[in-house]
């Protein structure tokens, strides 16, 4: 019986995946795609970094007031204006 592993990958199914990605895309194209993933990833671990390093703005706020003037608005009671006949 045979049985399929996921993403087990033999150093001959690397070969042709290197292969493929030469034919594709050339011998010169391969460096620099992968140099701009490095710098890529580079950048997002930095930015995670920096995330973590940033404390909070003011961990100890001011008490808010309290609203000395509530709005009183008047309540209106709805009027039925609707018409009977359709």
């Amino acid at each position: 019986m045979i049985t399929i592993t996921i993403l087990a990958l033999s150093w001959e199914h690397i070969v042709v995946i290197g292969l493929i990605l030469v034919l594709l895309f050339g011998g010169k194209k391969i460096p620099e795609l992968m140099r701009g993933m490095g710098s890529g990833i580079k950048e997002f671990k930095d930015a995670v970094k920096k995330d973590e390093e940033v404390p909070p703005s003011n961990p100890n706020p001011a008490p808010q007031q309290p609203v000395n003037n509530p709005v009183n608005n008047p309540v209106v009671n709805p009027t039925d204006n609707s018409s009977t006949s359709i």
